[in-house]
């Protein structure tokens, strides 16, 4: 593969270089200043995971998340607590759930009750209400199997504080090991909430008028579908699709993603608020790159599905070299299902940024010697490209297009620091899902990570990286010319 890789670079044509001044700082103080995200959110300390219970208030946008404030690896599970009013600037708030008695507080999701119909609402105050499940780690470690449970709490001031719900919890496990993270919205048909829930290898729904009271309607997945690890945050999201209701199921799975490790697969089809019926039983990931899980969706948004994922793989996770602090989000994005074919049920699930993060960028007109953290190519022919940044340590980071294989490949083999994971130094692919003969991209740069959206969204690929110093230089090689018109640069402000 190298050698092919270097007989390829040089039949291609160089056309574009921007060059920075290498800048060396202090090997102390480079892994805050190297690695802590711009564009991203990170916790000012600690270790982070799954996004929770994400919900858009009164012109806030809310992010819980798992959280260990104590420690930079996993640790005794709280929820951490961050709002944007625009989807691009976090400011971390106190934690909003803490361990008691009952277990840690793991992954969930977070409603409005505007009809009161927990009856936990006060003097006319609709509650928000977080559905989460706790885990019992005494329970696990004496080789129990009732040591996961669903619990609710519930806030009346838009989620500054939370009163755990007296009767906890409120859906107890059947004796199951894995049984967890509830993902809960409101089916108007049925006037009922529902919750999908992940048990082990595959996806339970379950209903109730009241957030309370829950009963088992259905379930999907034991023998079909990817079956290559345990079955994790579900979320089950409806499209407009041409006046059709078209629903999806999103899965994430640890370990068996395409590229090694975690990964989200989603399956396609109809709810009737009792049972999910896929199209299909092919199987479909949400994002081709190694560093995209357990993302799911806010609710009280509208129509629009706008998912962040936790930026990071179970593979090496606990071990990435930062220091204060493990693990960032990706950027929020806006989902979109789009038909295959017009008389098929067929249907490809896009998503791209949203479209607050377009006023967060500045395009660079003049010669400026930066390295762009976003890059959109328009309408090129589906040729062989690669993008690579680089640094005078001779560490490269290489995003490129195999137009023979039509696979989008991120080779992160000589990209910098790897030595914590033997599986990091890798070249991630994902087929190209478009089958036009034009395509265009749009990537996103920050300092230890790169999102790829190609042809609106249909392909995607997300990766974390980790030079030594910073990246300096970066080029685009292809085999034929781009021209400069096609292609527009920007920075983040």
């Amino acid at each position: 593969m190298h050698i092919f890789r270097v007989l390829l670079i040089l039949s291609f044509f160089m056309i574009h270089t921007n060059v920075q001044s290498q800048v060396q700082p202090d090997a102390k103080s480079t892994n805050e200043n190297l690695y802590r995200p711009r564009f991203h959110f990170t916790p000012q300390q600690g270790w982070m995971n799954d996004p929770n219970g994400m919900i858009f208030l009164n012109g806030q946008y809310h992010l819980f998340f798992q959280h260990y404030p104590d420690g930079t690896v996993w640790g005794p599970m709280h929820w951490g607590h961050a709002t944007s009013s625009d989807l691009v600037h976090w400011k971390e708030q106190p934690i909003a759930l803490y361990p008691d008695s009952i277990g840690m507080i793991f992954s969930g999701s977070a409603v409005l009750d505007k009809n009161n119909t927990s009856g936990l609402g006060r003097g006319g105050i609709a509650p928000l209400v977080a559905i989460y499940t706790q885990h019992n780690m005494p329970g696990e470690k004496s080789g129990r199997n009732d040591f996961q449970n669903q619990s609710i709490a519930y806030s009346l001031d838009e989620g500054k504080t939370w009163t755990k719900y007296a009767e906890n919890p409120v859906l107890k496990t059947p004796n199951l090991k894995d049984f967890r993270d509830p993902k809960v919205i409101w089916y108007e048909p049925t006037k009922k909430w529902i919750m999908s829930l992940a048990v082990a290898n595959h996806v339970e729904f379950y209903s109730s008028p009241n957030l309370i009271n829950w009963n088992k309607e259905s379930e999907i997945g034991k023998n079909l579908f990817a079956h290559g690890g345990v079955w994790e945050c579900p979320d089950l999201l409806s499209f407009k699709v041409n006046g059709q209701t078209v629903w999806v199921l999103l899965v994430s799975m640890n370990p068996g993603g395409p590229n090694s490790g975690s990964a989200t697969q989603y399956i396609v089809g109809d709810f009737d608020g009792h049972t999910f019926k896929p199209y299909t039983t092919d199987i479909k990931w949400m994002d081709y790159g190694p560093d995209n899980y357990a993302g799911v969706t806010f609710s009280n948004v509208g129509d629009r599905n706008i998912l962040i994922g936790w930026m990071s793989n179970w593979n090496y996770a606990n071990v990435v070299p930062t220091e204060k602090w493990r693990s960032a989000m990706t950027v929020p994005r806006e989902l979109s299902l789009v038909k295959q074919a017009s008389n098929s049920n067929q249907f490809l699930l896009v998503s791209t940024p949203v479209k607050e993060l377009k006023n967060a960028f500045v395009q660079i007109v003049s010669k400026e010697n930066v390295i762009p953290n976003r890059i959109d190519i328009k309408d090129i022919k589906a040729t062989h490209f690669e993008i690579i940044l680089s640094n005078t340590y001779n560490e490269k980071l290489i995003i490129g297009y195999h137009a023979d294989k039509k696979k989008f490949y991120i080779d992160r083999t000589n990209a910098g620091v790897s030595n914590f994971n033997p599986g990091f130094a890798a070249v991630a692919v994902a087929p190209r899902l478009s089958f036009t003969m034009n395509m265009d991209l749009s990537i996103l740069l920050d300092k230890t990570s790169i999102e790829l959206f190609a042809d609106g969204g249909r392909t995607v690929m997300t990766a974390l990286f980790f030079p030594t110093f910073p990246y300096t230089k970066w080029e685009i090689k292809s085999k034929e010319k781009i021209p400069s018109s096609f292609m527009k640069l920007y920075s983040f402000k």
